[in-house]
């Protein structure tokens, strides 16, 4: 894969828990400045993929590189790393914990209290600096577990559901905070399983499944790629009409407007021409459908490989 100098790959990355396949083979990259959606269902590979880039977990085989270079201890230091089940010491305050944690990441003492002012400034918790964590609601330990993965002013941001129990305030400031980043160079790959947000604020969206990337590209690419549809309005008319159709399948239907899925060998002109037998027609267009469902075509079709779907253990992937 091409790389520039602020790249983040994973180069055919594989890991096993025993029998599961948590990653298999899967590679990609976040290029600088771009904005990353990483998405999949639970269990897919998504958490195992952040914490091997990170050293939390090592991969099997395969290698993360950043700037060309295989990841090591110093360069996981400029990486912001946000995990899911929240990393924050419950009863240290805001404060002394974003202090500590920028030190750790070699700032110094003077900066790194700067640092802390700034983010939690610009997330709306400067007021709860002196705040243990376990008081605080869990929005707003959310907006200090970002502030804690932005204090040592990261060249890489790696976030798993950063957007998790915000509200929709915080949610776009927490937006445009990885705008920003990207903005200035900085690779942001994240996990969410809130697909209209994914759509909204990506450059470009990897979908996994099983452990393998299935599907990537910008938002619009994915969208083109996905099954044909179209939007047929008869008012009033019995949605029976459409189910008549060979290789025509009813997605949605409200008071006559159905969206359809059409086959690829299915002819829009034969569609259109029953739609016209079942009453004026008031609009026919075709569609490309959301992100949402074209996550929920590719997450549930068959493997390529004919390997049958893997059951949902309790191991985190």
């Amino acid at each position: 894969m091409p790389h520039s100098d602020q790249t983040l790959e994973f180069d055919r990355i594989c890991k096993r828990y025993g029998d599961l396949v948590a990653l298999d083979d899967l590679s990609f990259d976040i290029r600088a400045g771009e904005i990353f959606g990483f998405v999949g269902s639970n269990g897919a590979g998504k958490t195992t993929t952040m914490r091997i880039a990170l050293g939390v977990l090592s991969a099997d085989s395969g290698e993360v590189r950043w700037a060309g270079q295989p990841v090591t201890f110093e360069t996981r230091r400029r990486i912001g790393y946000m995990p899911e089940e929240r990393g924050l010491y419950p009863r240290m305050k805001v404060g002394e914990q974003l202090v500590y944690l920028a030190r750790l990441h070699g700032l110094s003492a003077a900066k790194a209290h700067e640092r802390a002012r700034a983010w939690t400034e610009r997330l709306g918790v400067a007021s709860r600096l002196d705040d243990e964590v376990q008081k605080l609601s869990l929005g707003n330990q959310q907006r200090v577990q970002l502030a804690s993965a932005l204090v040592h002013d990261p060249a890489v941001l790696v976030l798993d559901e950063p957007f998790s129990g915000l509200d929709p305030v915080a949610v776009e400031v927490m937006s445009e905070v990885l705008a920003d980043k990207a903005g200035n160079g900085v690779p942001v790959l994240f996990s969410s399983h809130q697909l209209d947000l994914v759509e909204r604020i990506c450059d470009r969206v990897g979908i996994v499944r099983e452990g393998r990337m299935v599907a990537c590209g910008t938002v619009e690419e994915l969208r083109g790629s996905g099954p044909r549809q179209a939007v047929v309005d008869v008012p009033g008319a019995d949605p029976a009409w459409a189910h008549a159709v060979p290789g025509t399948t009813v997605v949605e239907a409200h008071d006559g407007r159905l969206v359809l899925r059409l086959d690829d060998d299915v002819d829009d002109q034969q569609v259109l021409h029953a739609a016209l037998d079942a009453g004026p027609v008031r609009e026919f267009a075709r569609r490309r459908p959301p992100l949402t469902e074209l996550f929920r075509h590719v997450v549930s079709a068959p493997a390529a490989d004919g390997r049958p779907d893997r059951q949902a253990t309790g191991a985190r992937t």
